[in-house]
């Protein structure tokens, strides 16, 4: 039997005590996420962060840390590898169409979150925004040869 887990990116993306989200539908149920997504061929990992959150909310960002990469198996048996970042808003392209499947781009604080993290697509939204609160953080160079 082959094993192939998704490799996926994340984005924390922090304003003035509020965090970038997405709503989105997963499988017919509206959920929230961080910015996204799969890696594509050809891609290094930081474009994919930067490409998927843009896509998803219409802010370019800046990358600025590693926050952590995490393993998850969902309930379906499919495993994710999520390589998640912590990134600065540059610029909000208000005009940008969302992708298909996004609600809406939101800014919410970590105590919204909670009330509302039986919404989360997984344990991973508030687990990495969790361990980017308390500090765990990485410099970018410590993904060398990735980039």
């Amino acid at each position: 039997m082959s094993f192939a887990p998704h490799i996926t990116v994340a984005t924390i993306v922090e304003q003035h005590g509020r965090f970038l989200f997405v709503k989105e539908f997963a499988k017919n149920t509206k959920v929230l996420n961080q910015p996204a997504g799969h890696l594509e061929m050809d891609e290094s990992l930081n474009q994919a962060a930067i490409r998927e959150t843009l896509e998803e909310t219409a802010w370019l960002v800046e990358l600025t840390a590693l926050v952590g990469i995490y393993l998850y198996q969902a309930p379906n048996g499919v495993t994710y590898q999520r390589i998640c970042f912590a990134a600065k808003p540059i610029m909000h392209q208000p005009e940008r169409a969302l992708d298909a499947g996004i609600i809406e781009a939101l800014w919410l604080s970590h105590a919204q979150l909670l009330e509302r993290q039986e919404q989360c697509r997984s344990p991973l939204v508030l687990q990495s925004l969790n361990d980017y609160l308390a500090g765990s953080v990485y410099p970018l160079s410590v993904m060398k040869g990735v980039f």
